[in-house]
Parts: C-alpha cells; structure tokens; sequence
C-alpha cells in the first residue's frame, strides 16, 4: 500500500525529471504527420498500480498501424488513444502470458463494428514444450470446432466479410520479416525469456527505427545487433537488481537493461512494464541504466507519446 500511495503521488514524470539524463514522454499523441510511439500499457500482471499490461501503438502520419502485444487492459487504453482496428496493418504478440495477450479476444472483436475487408497480418512465436505456437493460440480463441470464442471463427476463414488474420510464426535461431509495405518493414528474432517462446519485434519505417525487446533476460547477445542504432529501443524494467530465482531467468535486471541498452546505442531508451518490485526502488533501477547507458531516458505512463 505505502509504494503504491507513493507512486500516485509522485507521478513518473515528476520523477523523471528530478533524475539527470531521464526525459519525460512528449504530451499527446498522435501527430499529424511523421512517427510516434504511444504507451497503452506500462504495467505488469498485477492489478495493484493503476496500469494496464503490456501493449503498444506506432503511429504514422495519424494512423494507429501497428500494435504491440495486447495485455489486460489494453483493449480500453486503444479506445482512449483514438486508435482504430480499421487503421492496423499488424499486430506482434511477444509471447502468450496474460499480461501480453489478454485482451486480443476483445480487440478482434471490436473488429466486426469497423468497415474494415483487408486481411490484418499477426505474428508471435512458434510453440516450445507446454506453451503454444501462435497459430494454435488462434485456434484456441478463434477457431470453430474448440476456440474460446468460436463465434469469431470468421477472423481466421475470412467468411462473412470479415477481415482475416493472416498469421506468421516466429521460430527460434533466426530474424525473419513479419511485415512489410511500400513504407514498413518489421522483422523479428525469438527472444530468452526462461522456457516461454517469446520475440522481439523492429519496426522500421521511412525514417525512424523502433525496437520492442519485450519481456527477456538478456542472455542472448544477438539482440543487441537485432536493437543497433534504434531511434527508440523499448525494454521492460520488471524486476530489481537482486532479482534470483524464476524473476531472474525470465527478465533482465537493470544493469542487465543497461549493458544492453550502451551496446545498442539507442536514441532514446524507454523503460516499461513496471510492477510494484521495480518501482519500489525506482530511482535506484534507473541509476544502475544510467550507469551504462548514457542517452536519453523515457519512464512509460500509460498513454504518453514517445517521439524519436
């Protein structure tokens, strides 16, 4: 209770600016014209810190056309950011924790209320032991004969005049393109993160470079070519620096975060998914980034606008 009374009183961004090299999220998005990142969810799985889970938009030129994981809360937040279902070219889910994917069901949905036709490109990793490919996790939402949420069979045929998903599985050991158009291009690479398939997504558009490391422990070093000179390198702050045990094998502490984040070389560093571990000691965690890395860095709010 004492961290969270804390935190709402000291918001991030008047935190953020008592810190030296820590930049506050620009005001409101989206902008008319060129690139944004916006913050739907900055939390983790714990309903216990006013946040939703992971999930965020790139916009270009107005238009919501990417979305990034889609964690428990998620659904409302795009609705309050003005995003459309119509506007996505692409939706990367990381991996298949509540916290990340949650609120699909509900943003597919929302689908059948649009005009859109056009197919919507999906990708997330492939299965591993007990947890399931992307293609399967569609199935068990989607899919007609045993999904969750059969009625919304149509997103996977295409029946009816309904938009389908058109889904690509990311496999361990490789960097594969999950997306592209005349002014996209999003690849993306399996990421550690303890047993559960998970992966991180680039998405690089005319100009600007984002890259999403989603939830991993940084144990692979290929990610750091993978996140080279981004305009915008996003990496989930979940855990304290003498995090051990299940915490340690699934996510990276922050001097983990900020070996990774001077080796990449970033424009900006945001740091997201917050829980209550890593905000107990917040300003502690970002020193120990700052340690390493010396650009500039964003503490995520939900809905705050992150321009390259």
């Amino acid at each position: 209770m004492t961290i969270r009374i804390f935190i709402k009183i000291l918001s991030l961004p008047l935190l953020c600016l008592a810190m030296a090299g820590c930049t506050p999220p620009a005001v409101s998005c989206p902008p008319a014209e060129g690139v944004a990142l916006q913050v739907l969810g900055s939390g983790g799985p714990i309903a216990d810190d006013d946040r939703a889970s992971s999930g965020y938009i790139v916009w270009v030129d107005g238009e919501s056309r990417i979305l990034i994981d889609a964690g428990g809360g998620t659904f409302l937040r795009f609705g309050e950011a003005g995003a459309t279902f119509a506007a996505l070219d692409f939706i990367g889910l990381s991996h298949f924790h509540t916290d990340h994917s949650a609120d699909f069901p509900a943003l597919i949905k929302s689908g059948n209320f649009s005009d859109r036709e056009r197919s919507l490109s999906i990708a997330g990793p492939d299965g591993e032991g007990a947890f399931p490919g992307l293609k399967d996790f569609l199935q068990s939402m989607l899919g007609e004969d045993h999904g969750a949420y059969a009625y919304l069979s149509a997103f996977l045929d295409g029946t009816s005049s309904t938009p389908m998903l058109t889904p690509r599985e990311i496999p361990r050991g490789e960097t594969m393109i999950v997306y592209t158009s005349e002014d996209l291009n999003i690849d993306a690479m399996r990421v550690p993160h303890g047993i559960v398939p998970a992966a991180a997504f680039r998405v690089r558009t005319a100009e600007q470079t984002f890259v999403f490391a989603t939830d991993q422990n940084g144990a692979d070093p290929a990610f750091v070519e993978f996140a080279k000179d981004a305009d915008v390198l996003v990496m989930h702050m979940v855990v304290p620096q003498n995090v051990k045990g299940v915490g340690r094998r699934l996510h990276a502490p922050p001097s983990v975060i900020g070996e990774i984040a001077a080796d990449a070389a970033p424009g900006k560093l945001v740091l997201s998914h917050f829980m209550a571990r890593s905000l107990a000691d917040l300003e502690q965690n970002v020193s120990l980034v700052r340690e390493r890395y010396t650009g500039d860095v964003v503490l995520a709010e939900d809905l705050a606008c992150v321009l390259p």
